[in-house]
């Protein structure tokens, strides 16, 4: 394949998934690959010559999603503030695709058997991510005096992050958030209210 080619074949994967994560958000986590098509204006046996099946498209979605939070590591990894800021932003103003994309994910963590390596390029992105990190974490648990691990500390931001777009996301709860904003601050001030191991109630 010359660079044309690639580069068109690239393109039009690209198009592919963003349309996918669209209607997948638009559904409410539904899509069939003849609405897919339709809404591309190809053929549906085009598609599957970009991905031989659904999960491999939806894995592919979630290891896009992966590189951009890897973008936001590369990016703010002078700063612990900045970091977990910019990461807990880009997870709660998105609150519905965190959601669509994590339950994607533990469905096909516990389903499919044949795309190893693409779950391989996921780990990998997410190493390389925590490592782009791992000595601002350090040094901001030290100042702390924290005993909590780099990866406990990245967990416990994660579950936080997730919960809160839960929250954010739910029609029901949304009937009683004030301010949307202020909520959002609060979560990220909560992920720096970090205290020693040996503090925790018993």
């Amino acid at each position: 394949m010359n660079m044309q080619a690639k580069d068109h074949f690239l393109s039009r994967k690209e198009k592919i998934l963003f349309m996918a994560e669209k209607l997948l958000l638009e559904n409410n986590q539904e899509i069939t690959l003849e609405e897919l098509a339709f809404e591309l204006d190809i053929a549906k046996g085009t598609i599957y010559r970009y991905f031989k099946s659904k999960n491999q498209l939806f894995l592919e979605l979630i290891i896009l999603n992966e590189k951009r939070l890897l973008e936001i590591s590369k990016k703010y990894n002078s700063s612990i503030g900045l970091y977990i800021s910019k990461y807990m932003l880009f997870n709660m103003l998105n609150s519905n695709r965190t959601i669509m994309l994590h339950i994607i994910e533990e469905d096909l963590t516990n389903k499919e058997k044949k795309l190893n390596q693409l779950f391989n390029e996921l780990y990998q992105i997410r190493d390389e991510r925590i490592l782009l990190i791992k000595d601002i974490t350090q040094d901001y648990l030290n100042t702390q005096n924290s005993s909590i691990s780099i990866r406990d500390y990245l967990s416990y931001v994660w579950s936080l992050t997730y919960g809160a777009s839960l929250l954010l996301n739910s029609t029901h709860y949304q009937k009683s958030i004030g301010s949307r904003e202020r909520l959002i601050k609060l979560y990220i001030n909560q992920a720096f209210m970090i205290t020693s191991q040996n503090n925790i109630p018993k």
